[in-house]
């Protein structure tokens, strides 16, 4: 698949960054200004280039984003028709860019633009991912109990191995981007995805950063669904426990006849009659059964989703270099092609 990047000025290799947008205004030139002084001492030995997509912003990202491409040729905009989630925004990004190493980074600063040195680095020992693990945040105690929480209940969860303390912010080879493009489901977990994909990978800790400004884009809600997406994507436990959950209701239910038997054989005259045990039973047990066709339904709804064959997101516009607009037809990159 050939990308939206100009054709290289020399044998440099290329390395590109990937920034989703959501609502960023108050983020987009300071990010810019600072990856950019970070990446000049590579200037000797890279084409460095930058592809942001704009997930359907409501403030003037667009406006700012086209504005900044009008300015340095190194820029691409791609502007989705809608917003599409972090993930999908993530995926076109990865879709359209052309380079030799990417560096997947979120827009709000919160991953700091120096750490991209360290992760090219290891790249050039020989690394296909180098994902940056954070040692410390700067976030709220119920951000951090709920990241904490959710890491562990994964790694207990989930059938492949997803580093503690992740997220997207990593670098990944040309290789290693080509074989992510054959996954196209729906419901993305892109860390997890990597993780499963295999490749020589290691970590880069560093300490992440409070957000420049704006709010964050994964509110609970939006968080547990993703939680949700790495779980149900890697891992097919909840199913096994729903059949564990039944076998350990059958056997109490059978304690529980062995009792009344008792009762009614030894001890007649303490039995108490009465509606109160079995209203509870009946009241658990559908409670119970409701759970177990939730669980199942999400993996159906996953199913069905799938099914549709649908493009993942669709394009409105890319906007590459010195004002110049290509307007683009469809959406989604095909499965396995590479091709629009």
């Amino acid at each position: 698949m050939s990308g939206v990047s100009s054709e290289p000025s020399s044998d440099r290799r290329r390395i590109a960054f990937v920034f989703p947008i959501f609502n960023e205004e108050g983020n987009i030139d300071l990010l810019h200004r600072t990856v950019d002084e970070v990446t000049r001492p590579l200037a000797d030995r890279y084409e460095v280039s930058f592809l942001y997509v704009d997930d359907g912003s409501r403030d003037s990202s667009l406006v700012l984003l086209t504005a900044l491409a009008e300015r340095d040729s190194r820029v691409t905009v791609v502007e989705l028709a809608r917003n599409f989630g972090h993930q999908l925004a993530v995926t076109a990004g990865l879709d359209l860019v052309d380079a030799d190493a990417t560096i997947i980074m979120d827009s709000d600063l919160q991953d700091p633009p120096r750490v991209a040195l360290e992760l090219i680095e290891k790249w050039e020992e020989g690394f296909d991912v180098v994902y940056a693990q954070r040692r410390s945040r700067q976030d709220s105690a119920f951000k951090k109990l709920t990241a904490g929480g959710f890491y562990w209940f994964l790694r207990k969860m989930a059938a492949v191995d997803i580093p503690k303390n992740t997220g997207d912010f990593r670098l990944i080879d040309r290789k290693v981007v080509d074989e992510l493009r054959r996954y196209r489901e729906r419901d993305r977990f892109l860390r997890g995805l990597v993780s499963y994909i295999g490749f020589k990978q290691t970590a880069v800790l560093f300490d992440r950063d409070k957000r420049h400004a704006g709010v964050t884009g994964y509110p609970l809600r939006k968080m547990l669904r993703f939680a949700a997406d790495g779980i149900l994507g890697f891992s097919v436990t909840p199913l096994r426990l729903i059949s564990r959950l039944g076998y350990l209701i059958s056997a109490l239910s059978f304690l529980g006849v062995l009792y009344v038997i008792g009762v009614k054989l030894f001890a007649p005259q303490t039995a108490v009659p009465g509606w109160a045990f079995i209203t509870i039973a009946m009241f658990f047990l559908g409670g119970i059964q409701i759970i177990m066709l939730g669980v199942l339904g999400s993996y159906i709804g996953r199913t069905y989703s799938q099914v549709q064959n649908r493009p993942l997101y669709g394009v409105a516009s890319v906007r590459t270099g010195l004002s110049q607009l290509v307007q683009a037809v469809g959406s989604g990159v095909d499965a396995g092609t590479g091709a629009r």
